[in-house]
């Protein structure tokens, strides 16, 4: 593939100005919101400020996806790095090599601060290379922000919200360290419209789940992605129209299994954003199920009761069982 993109890291002067702000500043203002009890007011503020200019500005104004877009949306930490991989490898035929996913994934919604991230939306050497003539893009944005095309192909996972609050919490923790309010905080944040990353679980998903019946749009589940994997490909195979041998699948599973994309985690993380803090692992434990190790069985519970009621309020007749495990 002809190189027309490299992914440039921010300099080490600017990730240290970073960090003294994120470390210095921002984690002191914090401390002092925790202990005067406003941090949640005030980052709901910022949530609503987020969200306004997200749709003022938003970063598919413009664009018209076509035949060559597979756009893979999920709320963030919902196994989209998973769904990207598994995707491109099958436009790919299971030879999908990169040193970066976003050296071949557009990102459009990618925060400002990661500087020149991810490959621009226009660059079309990727779907040109592909023996599909197809390309992955990847947004954590609601439905009603993305530009739909009958032409394009969307893919939606949705997860147990308890299994995203924690892995949410144990990255968001790994790369801005002080300046993440504590565990209660952000919990009650989550339970709320006014989650800072990502808005809320509820609408997302109602947003995705609504669209299931259009052909070009498939909603899969987590849990349903760890119970099946090989049928999970094979779906995502023919949605896309990849007809491909057995072998092609199976290498292609291959790659998607957990302890394969561990070994190359590397390739899914996030650059650095001080010189000092982690970058965050991507490939944590990619479990279902598995939120005790930070939520209490009341959490789980009222995590469950709280999104339930939500998708009601909502009007979405999303299975919720089917796709979260209740908590007893």
């Amino acid at each position: 593939m002809a190189k027309t993109f490299r992914r440039r890291p921010l300099p080490l002067a600017v990730r240290f100005l970073m960090g003294v702000w994120i470390h210095g500043v921002v984690a002191s203002v914090v401390y002092v919101f925790e202990t005067l009890g406003v941090t949640e007011r005030m980052l709901r503020s910022a949530n609503a400020g987020h969200q306004k200019q997200l749709a003022k500005k938003n970063p598919f104004k413009g664009y018209v996806p076509d035949e060559h877009d597979v756009i893979i949306a999920t709320y963030a930490k919902s196994g989209t790095n998973w769904m990207m991989q598994i995707a491109h490898q099958l436009l790919f035929h299971g030879k999908g090599e990169f040193n970066h996913i976003h050296d071949v994934v557009p990102w459009p919604d990618s925060p400002p601060p990661l500087g020149k991230y991810a490959i621009p939306l226009e660059d079309p050497s990727v779907w040109m290379a592909s023996p599909e003539k197809k390309r992955v893009i990847k947004t954590h944005m609601n439905w009603e922000l993305i530009p739909y095309s009958e032409s394009a192909r969307y893919i939606a996972v949705i997860r147990d919200p308890k299994d995203v609050f924690v892995s949410n919490y144990f990255f968001s923790k790994a790369i801005g360290g002080p300046a993440i309010p504590r565990l209660e905080t952000w919990y009650r944040l989550f339970v709320s419209q006014s989650f800072l990353v990502g808005g809320s679980w509820a609408v997302n998903a109602a947003g995705y789940w609504a669209q299931r019946h259009r052909p070009n749009v498939l909603v899969l589940s987590f849990k349903s992605m760890k119970r099946d994997l090989p049928g999970t490909v094979r779906r995502v195979a023919e949605f896309l129209d990849v007809r491909v041998a057995d072998d092609v699948i199976d290498s292609v599973c291959r790659q998607a299994g957990f302890a394969y994309m561990k070994g190359i985690d590397s390739k899914f993380s996030v650059w650095k954003m001080t010189p000092w803090s982690s970058n965050g692992t991507m490939m944590r434990k990619g479990a279902q199920g598995g939120s005790s190790e930070l939520l209490s069985a009341e959490q789980q519970r009222h995590i469950d009761r709280y999104f339930m009621d939500e998708l009601e309020r909502l009007g979405c007749d999303l299975p919720y069982d089917e796709f979260c495990d209740l908590a007893p």
